[in-house]
């Protein structure tokens, strides 16, 4: 089990004291939406270096909360330390198919590929009738590969789940 609480001091430990307490402090009074905001608008302000992995562990935490698209051209505008990392997001890329019967009528999105075992985390939506996808995903899901199969489904509202089968997939 993941202690959040850990994960947004680890966050906020990227940014200047002031700012990192600003970040602890909407965690500790449960305004996660608005600290999210906070933490990826700072780390941009501050041109702060992000590891490949702490970028994806904090898009997974804004899925979480339902933030991710609101801060997710922000997040990729921060810049990276250059160095190899375990975990890429592959966000816009497109939509994928045919991989799994159960997934059959959904939009699957890849979102997060372990690089090292080239498995993949897709978020699995509803095309809503004015074209959009919808808001929450329907299923995650952990693919062996841009091919597939799946390897295992989550529920809606299972991000973090979903994320620790596809990193503990590539320990």
């Amino acid at each position: 089990m993941i202690d959040e609480a850990v994960v947004w001091d680890r966050f906020a430990a990227l940014l200047p004291d002031a700012e990192g307490d600003e970040v602890r402090v909407c965690w500790a009074i449960g305004e996660q939406e608005a600290g999210l905001e906070y933490l990826v608008d700072a780390l941009l302000r501050h041109r702060v270096r992000l590891g490949a992995d702490t970028r994806v562990e904090i898009a997974v935490v804004s899925e979480g909360w339902g933030v991710r698209e609101s801060v997710a051209r922000r997040l990729a505008d921060c810049p990276g330390d250059g160095l190899p990392g375990g975990l890429e997001l592959v966000e816009g890329g497109v939509a994928l198919g045919g991989i799994d019967p159960r997934l059959d009528g959904f939009l699957l999105i890849p979102w997060i590929r372990a690089t090292g075992s080239g498995r993949l985390l897709v978020r699995a939506h509803v095309e809503e009738p004015w074209g959009d996808l919808s808001l929450i995903p329907e299923y995650y899901g952990v693919l062996a590969s841009e091919r597939g199969p799946v390897l295992r489904l989550f529920e809606s509202f299972s991000a973090r789940e979903a994320f620790e089968e596809l990193r503990g997939s590539d320990a």
